[in-house]
């Protein structure tokens, strides 16, 4: 297994030294789903929740938020992303949202925390547009799907 790259020899956490990597393309794709009850994904998809379209608001916080990871976790990079999107698909049949994320940059780190960011807080709009018709939606689970560019090479899910 490999060493972790944000902890020290001293075992301290840090942020890791990127100034001498190549600048490479680099993306990233996550996803994260959202359960609820019939009724609640009916009203998103109809378009009769009284707050207006959940998924346009959704959409724009997880775009919002993959700009603003680096604020979120302390040892991320601040990135010049040159490209985010986040897609939403009702599933009535599994009665939830998929999100589907991507972030794309050219630089010397990866976009993983972005993706997973912009998926986790997504979700996190749909709850909170939808809590004041159901308290129980789930959210789960937040994923890695596939990344590419930099050292460590690619990565994909299997189906």
């Amino acid at each position: 297994m490999t060493q972790l790259t944000h902890i020290n020899a001293a075992g301290e956490a840090r942020m890791v030294d990127v100034s001498t990597k190549a600048e490479t393309v680099r993306e990233a794709r996550a996803e994260a789903f959202i359960e609820m009850l019939p009724a609640t994904l009916a009203m998103i998809i109809d378009g009769s929740h009284h707050k207006g379209d959940v998924f346009a608001t959704a959409r724009i916080a997880g775009i919002q938020a993959a700009k603003r990871t680096w604020e979120l976790i302390p040892l991320c990079h601040p990135l010049l992303l040159s490209k985010v999107e986040v897609h939403l698909e009702a599933q009535p049949q599994y009665h939830r949202v998929r999100i589907e994320t991507c972030c794309r940059l050219s630089g010397k780190t990866g976009v993983e925390m972005e993706a997973l960011t912009a998926a986790s807080v997504a979700a996190l709009t749909i709850y909170d547009m939808c809590k004041a018709v159901q308290k129980d939606l789930v959210i789960g689970p937040v994923r890695l799907l596939a990344k590419s560019g930099g050292q460590s090479g690619d990565f994909k899910v299997n189906a």
